[in-house]
Parts: C-alpha cells; structure tokens; sequence
C-alpha cells in the first residue's frame, strides 16, 4: 500500500470508528446495558488500530481521545449507578494501558523490521561485494593463465628464432637465385613463387613469435590516439582498397593524450586493423571511433564481417587460437598484451552475422581524467 494512501486513509477509519461507536453510546438508553456493554467493548478497535499503526504516539492519542469522548458519558448517564460508574472508569484507564501497550509492542515490532531491513541490506551489499570479488578472481586467474602461456611462449619464441631464422634466409636465397635463372612461361618459375611466398610466410610467423614473446619498450610519453590511427590507417590502405574495404576513422577534436609507447600503441592498432580487413575479403566498411567515457579514452574498431560466436569471446586472445586457415593465431594475442601492459582493456562484443566491435580502453593520464 503506498505510503501517501496510508497516511489518508488510516487516521480517517480510527476517526470513523471513534465516531461511530460513541454516538452509539450517547443515542443508546442507559437501560439497555448490554448493548452499552458491547460498544465499551469496540472501542478497543480503534485504540489498537492507533497502536499498530502509529505506535505508541498513536495507541496513546487515540486512547486519549475516546477517554475524552466516553468520560461525560458515564458522568451524566450513569452518575446513578456508582458502581456501575467506578467500572467504566476503570474501562477508560484499561483503554489507556491497552493503547500505550499496543504501542509499545508495534513500535518494538518496527525497529525489529528495521534492523532485519538493515540486516538484509548489508547482506546484499556483502553479495555484491563478494560477486564482485569472485570476478576479480576468476579474471586474475585467466590472466595467470595466459601469463604462463606466454611465459611459455617467450622460451620457444627463443629457441625457435635461432634454429628457424638462419635456414630460412638460406632456403629463400636459394629460391630466389633458382627463380632468376628460369624463364618466367616455365611452370618451374610458379613453383619458385610458391617457395618464396611460403618462406616469407613463415619469417612472418617466426616474427609474431618475436613480437610477442619479446618484452616491450617501457619508454613512455604523452601520445596523441588519432594522430597514432591516422599513420595506421595509412598503413592498411593500399590492402583495403585491394580488398574493397572503406575505413572511416571517427575521432572527436580535442581529444586528450595517454600514457604510453606509440610505436606499440601503433602495432596494436594495426593489428586490430588488419584483423577488421581480413574478416571482409570481399569488401566492406571498417569503422574506427574513438572517444572519451568518464577516466577512460575508448576505441572502437568495428566491422561488418561474419562476427563471432559469445562462446568464443574469451578464447579469442589466447595465443595460437584462430578461426582462420591462414592464420597464426597471434595477432589479437600481442593486441591484448600490450593494451594490458599499458593497464588498458581489450574486449570484444559481436553476435554471428552482425560483424564485430572490438573495443580498447585505455586509462586517461591524472591531469587529463581530472
């Protein structure tokens, strides 16, 4: 019941039934004791109405009140009957015991309710900090996860530059040497192609190796978001025409700089981009939006390709998952390194079929979030 309707309402039923009831007694005979006997007896509604309600103010006020009211009753009706008179008196301090009881007994009734209410508050407040909690944790916990993937990567990153890099100079050497020597209408030449392609192919796999394992500069300045995007998409123009994909960069004037290393800011762009180019073979719009929300500077790389899968969302930066023939499996994996050694986030939001919004959070220096 709303409080306002409440406040209305209930003082106009104890006011009616007060009313009521000592009309009854002043229109009623005297001689008709039983029936005043009854009506002596109802007043206790309203007194109790009063307690519940309103405490002990109210059991008190209204007790009072039919006091009031039914003591000229017994005064002038039935002054003639002394003990019959003494009885009623002692009904009227009966209304007052009972009113000032009721109210106590309400009034011990609501600070119980209250402290439950208060109780249950902090108990929902202890809920929500310790959910809160566990997400940290299970969130620390996939980043240990990862930390030792990488830990783990970094050694055979080592191992495998050495070993790979030397034999793979020579074989493309070689290649290109066996290429040069064979006319350009013999299969043989296609072949040769192939050789260097797929040789390239794997220095470049042997250097995102590199790159990720490899620990980051930590020389860090004031960088500028859209100048940095603006020299990527330089970068990934000449492929997005070739694929027929138009990037729109939408940044607002006056943003403020972060904290950091723009070359790696640059790579992490980059990559980001590249990711966005390769999911639209057949062309499309790559859209990169860049603004500020509250502590934060946000970029938005958004796509229209295939999307992908909520079940996927969290597996996408680890290291060698991919869903693409070609690929390494590494590019979003040094993304979310860096963006995480810079104390920024990466995280996704997508649905199959309605392209994919990759979303970095980078933290606003002290003087800029102020």
């Amino acid at each position: 019941m709303p409080t306002n309707w409440r406040a209305t309402v209930r003082p106009g039923i104890i006011l009616i039934l007060v009313v009521v009831i000592t009309a009854l007694h002043y229109l009623t005979s005297t001689s008709m004791h039983h029936y005043h006997d009854i009506y002596r007896r109802l007043y206790y509604i309203p007194i109790i109405l009063g307690g519940l309600w309103f405490t002990v103010r109210g059991g008190l006020a209204v007790a009072l009140v039919v006091s009031v009211l039914y003591a000229p009753h017994v005064l002038l009706q039935w002054g003639h009957s002394p003990a019959t008179e003494l009885e009623q008196y002692l009904e009227i301090l009966l209304y007052n015991v009972i009113g000032l009881l009721t109210g106590m007994l309400a009034h011990r009734e609501q600070e119980q309710k209250l402290r439950y209410q208060k109780t249950s508050e902090r108990l929902e407040e202890s809920y929500v900090k310790l959910r809160n909690q566990a997400d940290q944790l299970l969130e620390i916990e996939e980043q240990l996860r990862r930390a030792d993937r990488l830990s783990a990567l970094g050694e055979l990153s080592a191992g495998m530059a050495h070993e790979i890099r030397n034999p793979l100079g020579s074989i493309r050497g070689t290649a290109e040497i066996l290429r040069s020597g064979i006319d350009k209408d013999d299969k043989r030449y296609e072949f040769s192609e192939i050789l260097v392609k797929e040789v390239d192919r794997l220095e470049g796999v042997v250097r995102d190796f590199l790159n990720f394992a490899r620990p980051g500069n930590i020389d860090r300045s004031a960088v500028e978001i859209d100048k940095a995007l603006q020299e990527v998409i330089v970068l990934v123009r000449q492929q997005a025409v070739k694929a027929g994909v138009e990037i729109e960069l939408d940044c607002c004037d006056g943003l403020p700089t972060v904290l950091g290393n723009a070359e790696q800011y640059k790579q992490a762009f980059l990559n980001l981009a590249l990711n966005g180019l390769q999911v639209m073979p057949h062309g499309g719009k790559l859209t990169i939006a860049c603004r500020r929300e509250k502590d934060e500077l946000q970029i938005r790389f958004i796509d229209i390709g295939p999307g992908i899968p909520v079940e996927l969302h969290d597996r996408i930066f680890n290291p060698f998952f991919t869903t693409r023939d070609e690929g390494t499996g590494l590019g979003l994996a040094i993304t979310h390194r860096i963006i995480d050694s810079h104390g920024g986030k990466l995280s996704v939001e997508s649905d199959p079929g309605a392209g994919a919004t990759f979303i970095v959070a980078l933290p606003l220096r002290q003087k800029e979030a102020g």
